[in-house]
């Protein structure tokens, strides 16, 4: 995903963020010293990485952790849902512990 893709998906316009220099080793460490807005949610940011846009050359991109948690995709190989719930079903029985499972599927 380029960066472009990246603020559009977020839906935050590259002219709504700071202009960043070109990339150089702990430039956005050095940024986070100072206080910045996250760009989604406006709390503190505690975490920020320059994007390179099209138009508006390279921004900073600030999040605040919990906005960065929640939009930062999870890959990975999915193992099946039989799969998942043999294991919770196991943990729980080791445990000794009774835990309803409930899922979406019949």
């Amino acid at each position: 995903m380029t960066g472009a893709d990246l603020l559009r998906s977020l839906g935050v316009g590259p002219s709504q963020l700071d202009p960043a220099p070109p990339w150089a080793p702990r430039a956005g460490a050095e940024r986070l010293h100072l206080s910045h807005p996250c760009a989604l949610c406006g709390k503190p940011a505690r975490a920020t990485v320059g994007v390179d846009t099209p138009r508006h050359g390279r921004r900073w991109l600030d999040r605040c952790m919990p906005c960065l948690i929640a939009i930062t995709p999870r890959g990975g190989p999915r193992a099946p849902l039989a799969d998942t719930l043999a294991v919770l079903r196991e943990a729980a029985r080791e445990a000794g512990a009774t835990v309803p499972i409930r899922t979406d599927e019949s």
